[in-house]
């Protein structure tokens, strides 16, 4: 469903839609920088190149290049030194939404979290089946 908002890059109303996040003049100028990082990174000398160098040729933002890596823009398989923030603690990675060491926390968490359910439970049942005795006086 398209409705009308503000771009949130230069504040101008356009029609959202399911492609684009942005207003069409902006749209424009991120593929332009798009391209501009693309043709430097075709390079084989700047393969390998930094986002700090990236950004500083074509221009575009770290969020921008950021996105490419996550839409699969740029490939980083392609280009070794680039990636996005991990979703959960900010370290760069190559593919996924969070990082390996936040993956094995979350995992960890889960079974922890399931051992105490199964604990619960258990004493739960236990304290069921406790049969009371008539009381002798």
């Amino acid at each position: 469903m398209n409705e009308v908002v503000d771009c949130p890059r230069c504040g101008e109303l356009y029609m959202r839609n399911a492609f684009r996040e942005v207003c069409p003049k902006c749209s424009r100028v991120e593929e332009e920088l798009y391209q501009k990082a693309y043709n430097f990174l075709r390079k084989r000398e700047n393969r390998a190149a930094t986002l700090e160098r990236i950004v500083e040729y074509s221009g575009a933002t770290e969020e921008m290049i950021y996105g490419w890596v996550k839409k699969g823009r740029l490939q980083a398989a392609q280009f070794p030194n680039l990636g996005y923030p991990c979703d959960r603690c900010g370290n760069i990675i190559q593919k996924g939404k969070v990082c390996n060491s936040c993956l094995d926390d979350i995992e960890n968490g889960l079974e922890l979290h399931e051992r105490e359910q199964e604990f619960e439970r258990l004493r739960s049942e236990q304290n069921q089946q406790t049969f009371h005795g008539k009381k002798r006086d």
